[in-house]
This record gives structure tokens, C-alpha cells and sequence, in this order.
């Protein structure tokens, strides 16, 4: 059956390695905080201007002058510190930040990304996506894998672009996609979940790795 978000974002956060400077996106992404490894230390960037996020505050402690990006509220740890959006921008622009893990409404099969605007709805502004995928060394997707039954792994992006060629990773409630030079390889199905299914709700060519079928 397919990945609830808490297993995406559990499944996620196993890709995370002791010491990575991480920043997580709006939506299923932030899940990923409640989900580090135990025996490993990450720092979690936000770019409204804090490094060292903690995890999500347990419902009657939380406290609303600590948000995330998406004006979530979040905890803070004993390491964590406060800037201002020059410096947040500098860390992710200069390539100080190990790994983005964000949503997305569309990845096409070379790794192209829409995320940020849909043509004809209201749009609250960019964000800070368009600067993580060109600063950060490496980016997760993190999605469904359909939106209303339409699949959202393409040929090509429909939708306007975030960037071109900077996803690696697609993680979505079906399976984990790896994308290089030769296109996008099918890795890991989540559990029952089989290849022919995800044919049916892919519209992006991908090889099927090893041990897969």
C-alpha cells in the first residue's frame, strides 16, 4: 500500500547524514523534522532566518514567535541561532546548505522542477525556492504522487519552472526515483505497492533498477 506522509517523510529523513546542513520545504517536508535518525546531528535552515529548528511543539506549547517558512510553529534547541534574511539568503546563494527537501506540482523525467505558481491563481510570492535549487548541493522531492489523479512526474513540465535539471531525488507515496544524466531510474517501490501501478500514474519515461522487476 502506498506511503502515508509520516512514512514519506520518515523515508525522507534516511536520507540524511551526521553533520548535513539541511533546509526542509513547506508542506510534507517539514514532517521530516519529527523523523532525524537517532545517533545523527543535522541543522535544520528555515530562511525566514534560523538555523537549528527542533521539532514540531506538542499542541499547548507552542509558542508563536518561533515559525518556520511556512509560519508554521516550531521549537528551538540549544544551538540554535537567529539572522536576518541577507545572511539566510548567503548561506543557501553560497552553497553552505548540504540539502533541500521540498515539495513540488511537477518534476519532469530530467529533473526540472515547478513548484512555485500555478497561471490564472493567486500567488502569495516566490519564496526562497528558486535560490535553494541553484545554491544547495543536493534536492529531495518530496510529493504525492498524483494531484486529483494526474500524475505529477512528466516528460516534460506543464507548469512554470522552479529550475531546470536540479532535482536528484523523488521521494512520493509510491516510491523513490533517483534522476541522473540518463534520465530517471524507479529505486525502491513503497510496500505493495507494484511497478504497473506506477506506470499507470507516471507520464515520465523511467528505467526500473535492480531487483525491482
Amino acid at each position: 500500500m502506498p506511503w502515508t506522509r509520516d512514512e514519506m517523510a520518515r523515508r525522507a529523513a534516511a536520507e540524511l547524514k551526521d553533520g548535513y546542513y539541511v533546509n526542509l520545504g513547506i508542506g510534507i517536508p517539514t514532517l521530516v523534522s519529527n523523523f532525524i535518525p537517532p545517533g545523527i546531528t543535522v541543522q535544520l535552515q528555515s530562511e525566514n532566518g534560523m538555523l537549528g529548528m527542533g521539532p514540531f511543539p506538542y499542541e499547548g506549547e507552542e509558542d508563536p514567535d518561533l515559525i518556520n517558512a511556512g509560519k508554521q510553529t516550531i521549537t528551538e534547541l540549544p544551538t540554535t541561532s537567529y539572522f536576518d534574511s541577507a545572511q539566510s539568503f548567503g548561506m543557501i546563494r553560497g552553497g553552505h546548505i548540504d540539502l533541500s527537501i521540498l515539495g513540488a506540482m511537477q518534476v519532469s523525467e530530467t529533473g526540472d522542477l515547478a513548484n512555485w505558481m500555478i497561471p490564472g491563481r493567486m500567488v502569495k510570492g516566490m519564496g526562497g525556492a528558486m535560490d535553494l535549487v541553484a545554491g544547495v548541493k543536493r534536492v529531495i522531492v518530496l510529493m504525492e504522487h498524483t494531484a486529483r489523479n494526474e500524475p505529477k512526474l512528466l516528460h516534460r513540465c506543464t507548469l512554470p519552472l522552479t529550475g531546470q535539471r536540479v532535482v536528484d531525488t523523488v521521494i512520493t507515496d509510491l516510491g523513490v526515483f533517483a534522476i541522473g544524466r540518463d534520465g530517471m531510474t524507479l529505486t525502491e517501490l513503497a510496500p505493495n505497492v507494484v511497478i504497473d501501478e506506477i506506470r499507470a500514474k507516471t507520464e515520465a519515461a523511467f528505467a526500473v533498477g535492480l531487483g525491482l522487476g
